[in-house]
């Protein structure tokens, strides 16, 4: 159950040709995809392009009716590998994940691609998470596209630009017998525009035909000497014909009065940026027009020699806005310029940030120092907007000193003003959604922890990762996605009895653990502790279903438990908690799994649904039942002021968005006490934590009931009536005892 359907936005998929399409940037791919006569798409969800794969799913129906083969594969190699299809037939073929994890991921599979060629269009949309936003290293997919020879299209963000750099992506795979890599940004992904549609075309040849007609050629193989020819058929044969193609269709552009003697180099996807700074500097209008020359290089890798020499002629300087480390273009613009014997002096970051997302502010003080230096007069201080001068001014309020009303007397000592202290604005650091059902089993190893001490933990890649941040402060590293056991393979040794407890997502543990992590435990003879959170998704990328989930899909196998997977592989020792709220018993098994005499790898599977799912789910039932008139019950917890001690060791151990402190009702004591929020789910996770903490009792289960029976109504009012009574004696009791 992905975390947004796009049932209604993917009919606009059917558009025809001269419709005007608008939508967001993930739908135009689709629709530039079969616009382009693609046989068949794969990928593996993760952000940004996470809703790529949720609009592709949603649409099945539409591929199918264009003989559109579509596959949510099991990694990013496994996508990457599925390009194998266009090395042999002229099948155009589309893959997508997130950069530069899956890169990693895939990197086994696109090098060998990259290597043998290919005969139809083989596209790679890459999801570049970095800068402000991401989850992961910062690292660029430029390097990828160098080390393998693919080229990398980087397309100015809006729709036009993106769908016509997926057309022309084909194209030039084809032209050049080359994989191409589309570098899609976040903000890419998401944006919203407008473009002219045209027909959705079936691919003229087919799967079907490529089965019945298969085709083999041995020198599309890596194997020598085939390996050694392919590396000569890239530098002699394909560079030069991308290098043709890229100038002969015009994928680069040329903006702005070429004529000045200085200019802005710029990678495509970077381009709405720039010229956010640049109105802000009174240098361009809001529709992108501007005096300044401008070369966009919608082709981030290769660089076209010849159209960087015409850029460069003439000129003194030219700005290079290359985002990300290292400057890979920058580079070749000083080679090639060097080569050329051009004396345009190539600026970039030495004026830019050498790392880090380029915002508008960046961008701004980087061309601030380029126009100073060369044309001061459109740099001046006093001709920028306000705005402007507030963000990246040089000029600074200057501190005014206290005057006192009076002069002090001659026998008094001068006080010194007190300022005000700078206010203290506290970390808030990133943690599990309110209801998640992963909080109790770090609870859980909180707990345990008291017990036995502390234990090394080895994290992996997912939701479950905030439990290295407050208030749990649990887990040591983290190596890849499903990497969790694997990266605590070397603590591994029979001179202690002490284990180590390693962390895997469901999603991970089919991404990859289920063979680098439990396959590789048994191999080994591991003698440590895995736990496996199963909550029934793939839930850190937005809730896709997964081999595991319980849910049933209409073209998916799902309900295959990972227990048996587990068992499969030769694990003996399997415990699955089908609740993990249940604190306690979360605590008894990792308590055995550390401490039982039984030798082997052990494997706890943690089972509970992911709360926003859930939500998700049974919020539109809910509405609709409250439409009806039908009965609806909600819990929810709280705590009663009366008990609560002021010791906040249940936000302590559960650290649950929805436990808060307020006031403390009693006059006498001074502590804060705890409170439940509104925004509790009644998941139950604090009573328990009190429960198997032996906290104070201070919580209470509440049952919000909405359209009660008759048989409730009457209950309620004979309760109230009984509270007023009972209120009333103890009212009364205080009178007297106050008298």
């Amino acid at each position: 159950m992905a975390e947004k359907s796009f049932k209604k936005e993917v009919q606009k998929l059917r558009m025809g040709a001269g419709e005007e399409f608008r939508g967001e940037g993930i739908l135009a791919v689709t629709k530039a995809l079969l616009q382009s006569g693609v046989s068949y798409v794969a990928g593996y969800q993760g952000a940004p392009i996470s809703h790529l794969m949720d609009v592709l799913s949603d649409a099945n129906d539409i591929l199918e009716e264009l003989g559109v083969h579509f596959e949510s594969s099991a990694s990013e190699a496994t996508a990457a590998a599925t390009l194998a299809a266009s090395v042999n037939y002229p099948l155009r073929g589309a893959v997508t994940f997130k950069a530069t994890v899956g890169t990693n991921v895939a990197s086994d599979a696109l090098a060998n691609l990259a290597s043998g060629g290919v005969t139809g269009g083989a596209l790679i949309i890459v999801g570049e998470d970095y800068g402000e936003g991401s989850s992961i290293m910062q690292e660029r997919s430029h390097a990828f596209a160098m080390k393998s020879q693919m080229w990398l299209l980087d397309p100015r963000p809006n729709l036009p630009s993106i769908v016509n750099a997926v057309e022309k992506g084909f194209e030039l795979s084809e032209a050049s017998n080359t994989p191409v890599m589309l570098q899609l940004r976040i903000r890419a992904c998401h944006v919203h525009g407008r473009f002219m549609t045209k027909d959705n075309v079936r691919p003229g040849f087919t799967l079907k035909d490529a089965i019945e007609h298969p085709v083999r050629d041995v020198g599309r193989i890596v194997l020598p000497p085939a390996s050694f020819a392919h590396e000569q058929e890239k530098v002699e044969k394909r560079w030069p014909a991308a290098i043709d193609f890229i100038k002969r269709e015009k994928l680069n552009e040329f903006l702005g009065d070429e004529t000045r003697d200085i200019g802005i180099i710029v990678q495509g996807g970077m381009y709405n940026t720039l010229m956010r700074a640049l109105t802000l500097l009174d240098l361009a209008d809001v529709h992108g027009h501007t005096d300044l020359p401008i070369y966009v290089m919608n082709v981030a890798y290769p660089v076209i020699d010849d159209e960087v020499r015409q850029f460069c002629a003439g000129k003194r300087a030219v700005l290079m806005i290359e985002e990300g480390q290292p400057e890979f273009i920058e580079q070749a613009l000083n080679t090639i310029l060097r080569q050329s014997d051009l004396q345009a002096r190539v600026h970039g970051k030495d004026m830019l940030p050498k790392a880090g997302e380029y915002t508008p502010t960046v961008m701004l003080k980087g061309l601030l120092k380029f126009l100073h230096r060369y044309e001061p007069g459109l740099a001046d201080e006093d001709r920028l907007p306000a705005g402007v001068r507030a963000t990246v001014g040089t000029r600074r309020p200057v501190a005014v000193p206290v005057v006192a009303a009076a002069a002090p007397a001659a026998d008094t000592v001068p006080v010194e003003p007190l300022t005000p202290p700078e206010p203290e604005v506290h970390p808030r650091p990133p943690s599990f959604c309110t209801g998640c059902p992963e909080r109790p089993i770090f609870t859980a190893m909180k707990l345990v922890e008291r017990e036995l001490g502390p234990h090394h933990v080895s994290c992996d890649i997912g939701c479950h990762l905030f439990s290295i941040l407050p208030p749990f402060n649990i887990g040591a590293t983290t190596m890849g996605y499903g990497l969790g056991w694997a990266g605590s393979a070397a603590f591994n040794t029979k001179e202690t009895e002490r284990r180590t407890i390693s962390m895997m997502g469901d999603g991970g543990f089919w991404h990859n653990g289920l063979t680098s992590g439990v396959g590789n435990a048994v191999f080994n003879r591991n003698d440590n502790v895995l736990v496996i959170v199963d909550n029934g998704y793939s839930a850190a990328t937005g809730g896709q279903d997964i081999l595991s989930s319980k849910a049933d899909n209409a073209i998916r196998s799902t309900k295959n438990p990972i227990e048996t997977a587990v068992r499969g592989v030769g694990v003996k020792w399997v415990k699955t908690i089908t609740r993990t709220y249940s604190v306690a018993q979360m605590r008894d098994t990792l308590r055995e799994a550390l401490t039982t005499r039984e030798r082997g790898p052990k494997v706890i599977v943690a089972q509970s649904e992911c709360m926003l799912n859930k939500q998700r789910r049974i919020k539109p039932l809910m509405k609709r039942r409250l439409k009806e008139g039908k009965r609806v019950v909600r819990e929810r917890f709280g705590v009663d002021a009366d008990t609560c001690t002021g010791d906040h060791s249940c936000i302590r151990l559960s650290g649950c968005p929805s436990l808060s402190i307020k006031e403390n009702p009693d006059p006498l004591r001074q502590d804060p006490v705890a409170s439940v929020l509104d925004s509790c789910v009644g998941c139950g996770l604090c009573g328990e934590v009190s429960h198997a903490a032996v906290l104070c009792p201070s919580f209470y289960r509440a049952e919000l009931v909405s359209n009660p029976g008759w048989w409730e109504r009457l209950s309620k009012r004979l309760a109230d009536r009984l509270i007023e009574v009972l209120q009333r004696r103890i009212k009364s009791r205080e009178v007297r005892y106050v008298a």
